[in-house]
C-alpha cells in the first residue's frame, strides 16, 4: 500500500521499502501514465517480469524526461542502489570492459529500477550461472517496412509448426511492438555462436516453408520489405529484447504481452497495455510460467545448421 510523502511515496514491495520520488511525473503523455502508474503496474505481474528477468544480466532503458524525452540504455547498474539489488558482471571483448548489470531475484528491484526511471527491461538469454551459455532461444519475426500483421500471425503459425515437429514448446508473446516474439527453454550447454547456428538453421526452415511471407536475408538493404525477417541474430551474445511484460516505451505504453499459441490467429498488439495488462493478468496469471518446464535439445536444429553449410548455404556476417 503507498504511503504519500510528497514528493516522494513508498511502496511495500515483498518485504522491502522501496521510494517512487517525483511519482506524479507523467511519463506516457498521451494516456497520462505517471512513474508511480508505471511502478504499480510491475508490481500487478510481478510474478510474470520476475519470472521473465530472473538470475539475467539486463540491460535498462530508461526514460528520465519520460518516452518523449532521451532515452538511455544503461548497462551498468545505475549508482544509488540499496544493498539488496543484485548484479551480475558481464565482460565486453570489443572493449575490454565489465560492466554489472541487474540481475533481478525479486520484485522489489525491478521497482526500484522503475524509480531510476526504467520504462524497459532488456535482458539476455542466459543466466548469471554461466553467463556465456543461454538458456533460452529466442525467434523474433521481425516485419518489414511494408508488411501487415496478419503476415506476421501467419509466419508464427508455420513457426508453431516446425516447433511442434521438433517437439519444442514455444512461448509467443507480442513484442509490445508490431512483431512476435517466440521464446523456447534450452539446455545451457552451448554458446552463444551455435545457438544462433541453431535459430539460423531454424529461420531458413521456416523460410523454405512460407518464403512468399518470411526471409533469413541478411541486410536489410537486401530484404523484401513486405516479409518477415525471422531474426536469428537476437540469439547473439549480447543482444537483447525486451522481455515479457515489459512496458515499450510507445505513445500508449504497449506491452510485451505473453499469448496462448490460440490467441495468435487473432491478436493485436495494440490491445495489450499498461492500462489493461493488469486485468488480463489477474485473469490468466502468468502464462509462460511454465517455460522452465518445457526444456528443449539443441542437437535436432545443429544437425540441420550442418547439413545446410555442406549444402553451401552461405553463413551470415558474425554480429558486432
Amino acid at each position: 500500500m503507498a504511503k504519500a510523502k510528497a514528493p516522494v511515496t513508498e511502496l511495500e514491495v515483498g518485504g522491502r521499502t522501496v521510494r517512487i520520488s517525483n511519482p506524479d511525473r507523467v511519463y506516457f503523455p498521451g494516456p497520462g501514465h505517471t512513474k508511480l502508474d508505471l511502478a504499480s503496474y510491475y508490481i500487478a505481474v510481478g510474478d510474470g517480469v520476475v519470472n521473465a528477468l530472473r538470475e539475467r544480466p539486463c540491460m535498462l532503458h530508461r526514460f528520465p524526461e519520460g518516452i518523449e524525452g532521451e532515452k538511455v540504455h544503461q548497462k551498468r547498474l545505475p549508482h544509488g542502489a540499496p544493498e539488496w539489488v543484485q548484479t551480475v558482471r558481464v565482460h565486453f571483448p570489443r572493449y575490454d570492459r565489465d560492466a554489472d548489470e541487474l540481475c533481478v531475484t525479486e520484485l522489489a528491484q525491478v521497482v526500484w529500477a522503475v524509480q531510476m526511471s526504467t520504462v524497459e527491461f532488456h535482458p539476455w538469454n542466459s543466466r548469471r550461472a554461466d553467463v556465456e551459455k543461454p538458456d533460452e532461444w529466442r525467434i523474433d519475426l521481425d516485419p518489414g517496412d511494408t508488411t501487415d500483421f496478419a503476415t506476421v500471425r501467419r509466419v508464427a503459425g508455420v513457426a508453431r509448426e516446425v516447433l511442434d515437429e521438433l517437439g519444442a514448446t514455444g512461448f509467443p508473446k507480442t513484442t509490445g511492438g508490431d512483431g512476435l516474439h517466440v521464446y523456447v527453454r534450452i539446455k545451457p550447454e552451448h554458446g552463444f555462436h551455435d545457438v544462433r547456428r541453431a535459430a539460423l538453421a531454424f529461420a531458413r526452415e521456416v523460410e523454405r516453408r512460407i518464403p512468399d511471407d518470411a526471409t533469413t536475408t541478411w541486410w536489410r538493404k537486401d530484404r523484401d520489405p513486405s516479409k518477415v525477417f525471422v531474426d536469428f541474430n537476437q540469439n547473439a551474445r549480447d543482444h537483447t529484447i525486451a522481455c515479457a511484460y515489459s512496458v515499450r516505451g510507445t505513445p500508449t505504453a504497449t506491452v510485451s504481452a505473453p499469448l496462448t499459441w490460440a490467441e495468435v490467429p487473432d491478436c493485436d498488439p495494440a490491445d495489450f497495455t499498461l492500462a489493461t495488462m493488469p486485468a488480463r493478468y489477474a485473469k490468466l496469471g502468468d502464462l509462460h510460467a511454465g517455460i522452465d518446464d518445457a526444456v528443449f535439445d539443441l542437437a535436432p536444429l545443429l544437425e540441420w545448421a550442418e547439413r545446410d553449410e555442406a549444402e553451401g548455404e552461405a553463413a551470415p556476417p558474425e554480429p558486432d
